[in-house]
């Protein structure tokens, strides 16, 4: 049964995630972990003992969480009917980031599917500080899924990558596992500027030439080009509606999103992003 770990502020965005979730695997076994997290303004630690007023602020928020998050599993069960799915929920005072290490630590999830803004809806950046967060350091794969976007079934997958990594099987198995439940394209894109690839390289690019055997798949090398803007283009010509990357510490993932072009990928991307960790 795969566990899936689906945050939740209660926003329309957070509920589009769900959504997703629930109909990408609407044909497995799922044990659906519905999370909110809270910290309420008006706690200090040094008040907590003495204060009982604050206490009572405390107990509020919690049993507020709690019921949300009741009301929720019934919204669900009452819209997407499913037998081959079950739900857990969670309600914890702690921050978002905070909880998931502990819970992967409890082997609570193997899989989170989140939005990519909370309740706030800035339109100018897709991705949240919380979501960012959450993709540069979660140990198990993450699908972030934009605000708004309708759920259709993955057809066309895109994995860039820029083949420094030796691939081993705990790297490609999330992307494996959906391109096998869908009958997925994966089309792997390396973009460079002039130079060819070094044997490790090209040893690297085999490892993947040989792991999607009997999975439908097609090299792409674009040359000079920046790695946002060949994305984009990528997707409006192939239309593809799943990005895949692997966060490759120091490395292509940290330089695409943790630089200057965080604003560039930001505006162009509007398909659901696995990240998994290296």
């Amino acid at each position: 049964m795969k566990k899936i770990l689906l945050p939740t502020d209660f926003s329309e965005n957070a509920w589009n995630a769900i959504k997703y979730a629930l109909q990408l695997y609407k044909n497995e076994k799922c044990n659906f972990i519905l999370l909110n997290t809270y910290t309420p303004i008006l706690y200090q630690v040094e008040y907590m003992q003495s204060s009982e007023p604050q206490f009572q602020v405390m107990e509020a928020v919690k049993e507020t969480s709690k019921t949300r998050l009741q009301n929720l599993v019934k919204k669900i069960e009452t819209e997407f009917p499913n037998p081959m799915h079950q739900f857990t929920t969670i309600s914890a005072f702690n921050t978002l980031t905070g909880e998931i290490d502990q819970l992967y630590d409890g082997n609570v999830m193997d899989l989170i599917i989140m939005g990519t803004k909370g309740a706030s809806g800035v339109q100018e950046i897709l991705f949240g500080s919380n979501t960012m967060h959450v993709l540069n350091h979660a140990k198990c794969p993450v699908i972030a899924i934009p605000g708004g976007f309708t759920f259709e079934k993955p057809h066309d997958l895109l994995f860039p990558s820029d083949y420094d990594l030796e691939f081993k099987d705990h790297h490609l198995k999330p992307l494996l596992d959906i391109a096998e439940l869908y009958n997925i394209r994966i089309n792997i894109m390396h973009v460079h500027y002039g130079e060819g690839l070094s044997k490790r390289q090209e040893e690297n690019k085999q490892i993947l030439e040989d792991k999607f055997k009997g999975i439908a798949h097609l090299f792409h090398s674009i040359k000079n080009q920046n790695i946002p803007d060949a994305i984009a283009e990528f997707q409006i010509k192939t239309r593809i509606n799943l990005l895949v990357m692997i966060n490759n510490k120091h490395s292509f993932f940290e330089n695409l999103f943790f630089k200057s072009n965080i604003k560039h990928i930001g505006f162009h991307l509007n398909v659901p992003f696995m990240v998994i960790p290296s």
